[in-house]
């Protein structure tokens, strides 16, 4: 399998204060890779250096072969889509509008919409089942929305890879339900997706392929059906589960235990 991301021996951080030090993960095409683990365990902070949003102290990271720090912005964003912990849109824009931002990796800021441009927003939105609300102000809308709004404008990029930082914090069971379901489409229809999750079972259910973490380090990594297990649960959480078979989808399905 080829591989779009690759960090080598890398060491990420904030300032002086390393979060991560010495970290390998390689990103193979077409998988759906989902990060896991604790809060502060530097799951975000690995996720912001994939997408050059922070630069490594020591090491690399590479996407599609090539170094980020030798590529321009805009090369980047031509290949590479990120949707952010807290996206804030500004005041008064439509979501027509904000998905169109999507295009500006290909045509500038300051340039008209081609053909093409309208059309691939309008596929945007109808692939995320926004078309309906493309003259609504972004500030109107609910949060299970604007998250699917924020990913129509990713997908204007018109990129095959993805990255994720939790898309479902903050919205209902229902939402959560509905944009993991849109990643998974997107998966399936040959996009390579990288997405941080805080519930386990939703990285069970939908990811090709887990990377555990715990204080800055890797811990497991794998498909779900071979690494998750109660001793990982217990390893990288400190909770006691049992671990089952999903009665929907056979994938793994953790049961807390403690009371």
């Amino acid at each position: 399998m080829t591989t779009r991301l690759q960090v080598d021996h890398a060491t990420i951080g904030y300032g002086d204060r390393s979060v991560i030090q010495d970290l390998d993960i390689s990103v193979t095409d077409g998988s759906f890779t989902v990060i896991i683990g604790p809060n502060a365990c530097g799951k975000s902070t690995l996720l912001r250096s994939m997408a050059r949003l922070l630069k490594p102290t020591a090491g690399i990271v590479s996407l599609d072969g090539r170094n980020l720090e030798d590529m321009s912005s805009r090369a980047i964003a031509r290949i590479l889509g990120l949707l952010p912990q807290s996206a804030i849109a500004p005041d008064g824009i439509r979501v027509r509008d904000l998905v169109a931002r999507g295009r500006f990796p290909h045509r500038g800021f300051l340039a008209r919409n081609t053909p093409h441009d309208l059309e691939v927003i309008d596929q945007a939105l109808e692939a995320t089942g926004t078309t309906d609300l493309a003259y609504r102000l972004v500030d109107e809308l609910s949060g299970g929305q604007r998250q699917r709004v924020w990913i129509a404008m990713v997908l204007a990029q018109e990129t095959d890879l993805l990255l994720l930082d939790e898309p479902t914090t903050f919205l209902d069971i229902a939402h959560q339900i509905a944009v993991l379901n849109l990643c998974s489409k997107l998966h399936r229809g040959g996009s390579t997706v990288v997405a941080v999750l805080h519930d386990l079972n939703h990285a069970c259910r939908y990811a090709s392929h887990i990377v555990a973490m715990r204080d800055g380090r890797i811990v497991a990594r794998g498909a779900p059906k071979d690494i998750i297990d109660a001793d990982l649960v217990r390893d990288v959480f400190d909770l006691p589960a049992m671990v089952i078979d999903d009665p929907v989808t056979g994938t793994p399905l953790v049961i807390p235990t403690a009371t």
